[in-house]
């Protein structure tokens, strides 16, 4: 009779080494950022309905410098029609100098037999993995001496710049360093200007820090028509899937705080659960996101008004990948307004996408809506 303690016991199919690895990859997720607690679930019930307005063009083009070129046109159900264009490019280094300095002199000029000159390059104090060099030339020219002074600023990961122009004539200029200071730090300068409205520019910094247990950022607006500056800090820690989080905003004018909020949840990559308490904590919201299998995904979305003491929505939605070109998807809310969409990719460059609404309550009643969207890629 074989020992109670003996290794030869079976084990149950798949449940020490299947619970590990799961575990292992919950651990190794990365820290979302506050306002992606809930992202999962919310972009299942969100994303990729296509009712939402009568048709959608979107043209996404990369350019052979590596520019990424993005069109997009909308027409609403009110008959308006908007659209936008958007330029993204990275601005690699090419290389940097030496680090030490050098002082080195010119070739003397043919039929000369001294030249006096000059050459420096010298490194300057500079933020980590960003670097700044002084180049300094001085070297006769003819009857004439040419002296050059130039100053080499260059980031370690490149610098990303992306310009928007939206029909409603609104420029959107946008510069981001990553890793500036140090690893899983980046800052972005935004430049918000409409030129046929006088004092309408608004400036944005936007920092953020990221490390495998921490993801915090802070947002920094200044609105040129009220000369106001208001700011909205949130950070998120996490420990083993567990996840706590919370946000603030300040404005200076009113010297004050007039939004803060706090969440909570626990990721793995097969499920989420996700509890935020949002404006001031008077609304509280409950997610859950799940992946059954490789082709299904279930979620739900529920809001508490804590000062009303009544439900303030609830959303369910699932999708259903056909194959590996299409999918569908469907939802459907507390008030009876059940959505349904289809896309599929009809070739490498092209994806079509058809969406449904219906009042669920009022079939027989006008008010339901159909959308379309095309997508080109290339």
């Amino acid at each position: 009779m074989a020992s109670p303690f003996s290794s030869d016991i079976p084990k149950p199919v798949g449940s020490t080494g299947q619970l590990a690895k799961d575990v292992t990859r919950a651990f190794s997720l990365p820290v979302p950022a506050f306002g992606d607690l809930s992202k999962a679930a919310n972009d299942l019930i969100n994303k990729d309905f296509y009712h939402t307005s009568q048709a959608t063009l979107d043209v996404k083009l990369r350019a052979p410098n590596g520019t990424n070129v993005t069109v997009k046109g909308k027409q609403g159900f009110d008959g308006v029609t908007g659209g936008s264009i958007e330029g993204k490019h990275t601005l690699k280094p090419h290389g940097r100098h030496p680090p030490s300095s050098s002082s080195s002199p010119a070739s003397p000029p043919k039929g000369q037999s001294f030249v006096k000159s000059f050459n420096l390059i010298a490194p300057l104090p500079a933020p980590l993995r960003t670097y700044i060099y002084l180049h300094v030339m001085s070297a006769p020219r003819g009857k004439r001496s040419q002296e050059r002074v130039a100053l080499t600023i260059g980031h370690a990961t490149g610098v990303t710049i992306t310009q928007s122009w939206t029909t409603s004539s609104l420029l959107d200029t946008k510069v981001e360093l990553a890793d500036v200071v140090a690893p899983g730090a980046k800052i972005d300068l935004q430049n918000l200007w409409n030129p046929s409205k006088p004092s309408s520019a608004a400036q944005k910094i936007n920092l953020a820090f990221k490390n495998p247990n921490v993801h915090s950022r802070a947002f920094i607006n200044y609105g040129q028509a009220n000369g106001n500056i208001d700011a909205v800090v949130d950070v998120v820690a996490g420990h083993e899937g567990f996840l706590v989080g919370g946000e603030a905003a300040y404005d200076v004018q009113k010297a004050g705080i007039t939004r803060y909020g706090a969440g909570i949840a626990y990721a793995t990559p097969s499920y989420t659960a996700a509890l935020n308490g949002i404006q001031n904590m008077s609304i509280i919201a409950a997610s859950y996101y799940q992946k059954v299998n490789s082709s299904v995904e279930v979620g739900a979305r529920a809001g508490y008004d804590v000062q009303a003491q009544k439900a303030s929505g609830l959303e369910l939605a699932s999708k259903y990948k056909l194959d590996p070109l299409s999918f569908a998807k469907a939802k459907i809310n507390d008030r009876g307004i059940a959505a349904l969409a289809y896309s599929t990719k009809l070739n490498a460059g092209t994806t079509i996408g058809l969406g449904l609404s219906l009042d669920t309550q009022k079939l027989n009643e006008a008010g339901h809506k159909i959308g379309t969207s095309l997508t080109f890629e290339g």
